[in-house]
């Protein structure tokens, strides 16, 4: 083995030191990075590393995907590493493909793992993605956020992934597997304009004749990250200060919130917003300013499947009821990914939002102190038409909602986001 394949051995190992798992997910593409990183974790399962195993999506996007996953159970097959393949078919031709495709990519790959008692999955980004990324989102007028490094790890559905080779640059994995006869995937999309990715990575190219390469951007933003998370350390200090759950709804003392810093008071309500609806992102840019404007100004707003209200001293951010009235779920199950409602079992029953005609039917929804939004977008269960109970609303009937998402939860997700 070469110097440099030596050198990016290190690198992958010491991502995962002190305490490396015994047994590790690969996501596969067949492109360079991926398959560089298969090579170097095969390599440190026969030092006595993790017993590895492979998954490869396909997105089902391009005639030539089935080929190229093809390409990667032959290539694991001769390393003798298990290797699936995963199948996407949920592109409508709307909205965002690059974004749809890596949200699916990420919720396949957990699915996958859980399946396969796996806690942990490597993923082959690079500096040189890193360097792309930060490119990209410059263009966008990103922030601190936007333009900060790639975490080397990050939890998704209970699985960490990982990003062992942030430190290496493309060109030194492809000589790499060069240097060894490892063939990879062109993926021709690499080559069209149309991505946003594509430009990035020809711009990338040219700065590096000024001197501005991947190394030099990933210094650039791990200096950010350690800014970012200095921000989120007060953030966290703020929302402790200012920050409490009643039923599912967070509240923020209006008046802290509104001395706050910008870029912490920004940060409180993203990850607010982030607890109470369960996305992935908290809103960014005019959307976000035209939030913190309303706030300021004493004003209710409609957000993030969230609605934001003023209530006395309070600034309470409860669901919409709209981003939920299609919800369904059984009784014993999770609903809105935030709730489970547990009591007497009988046929029929479903959990569903109360909803306005709901509320009604409970005498006693007064005497829970919660606002007309907060129990229309509360759990209920339902025998088609006919409201059985709502926990939240007064009306219990032997039933019981549970939060999933707790207090934890919530100060977690400044440490973790």
């Amino acid at each position: 083995m070469t110097q440099t394949a030596l050198a990016l051995c290190q690198q992958v190992t010491a991502r995962f030191s002190p305490s490396p798992p015994a047994r590790l997910g690969v996501a596969v593409s067949g492109g360079s990075d991926s398959t560089a990183l298969l090579i170097l974790l095969h390599k440190w399962q026969q030092d006595g590393g993790p017993a590895l195993h492979a998954v490869t999506v396909d997105h089902g996007l391009r005639p030539e995907a089935a080929e190229e996953a093809a390409h990667v159970a032959r290539l694991c097959d001769g390393l003798g590493v298990p290797h699936e393949i995963l199948h996407w078919q949920g592109w409508t031709g709307r909205g965002n493909l690059p974004d749809a495709a890596r949200q699916a990519r990420y919720a396949l790959l957990s699915q996958w793992a859980v399946s396969h008692d796996l806690q942990d999955v490597a993923l082959g980004h690079t500096a040189t993605d890193q360097a792309e990324t930060f490119l990209m989102r410059l263009a966008r007028e990103a922030g601190v956020d936007g333009l900060s490094a790639m975490r080397p790890k990050r939890a998704i559905d209970g699985v960490t992934f990982w990003r062992p080779l942030l430190d290496a640059t493309r060109e030194s994995l492809r000589a790499m597997l060069r240097a060894r006869g490892v063939e990879w995937v062109d993926d021709p999309t690499n080559e069209d304009q149309t991505y946003e990715r594509v430009r990035a990575r020809q711009a990338l190219t040219q700065l590096e004749s000024l001197g501005l390469d991947a190394t030099q951007f990933g210094q650039v933003t791990q200096n950010l990250a350690d800014v970012r998370d200095t921000l989120y350390h007060y953030a966290l200090d703020a929302a402790r200060n200012i920050a409490r759950i009643e039923a599912g709804d967070l509240i923020l003392d209006h008046a802290g919130f509104l001395n706050l810093p910008a870029e912490i008071a920004r940060r409180v309500m993203q990850e607010s917003l982030k607890w109470v609806s369960g996305a992935a992102y908290g809103p960014r840019g005019r959307a976000m300013e035209g939030l913190l404007v309303a706030v300021a100004q004493g004003d209710d707003k409609t957000l993030h499947g969230c609605r934001i209200l003023h209530k006395g001293q309070d600034l309470r951010i409860t669901r919409e009821y709209q981003a939920v009235a299609d919800q369904r779920a059984a009784p014993g199950s999770v609903w809105d990914g935030r709730w489970r409602l547990s009591g007497p079992q009988d046929s029929g029953l479903v959990i569903a939002a109360l909803g306005k005609k709901g509320a009604r039917q409970c005498p006693d929804r007064q005497k829970t102190g919660l606002p007309a939004a907060s129990l229309w977008a509360s759990p209920a269960v339902w025998n088609g038409e006919k409201l059985v109970a709502a926990p939240l609303a007064g009306l219990e009937n032997g039933w019981s909602a549970h939060l999933l998402r707790d207090e934890t939860a919530y100060f977690d997700a400044f440490v973790s986001h």
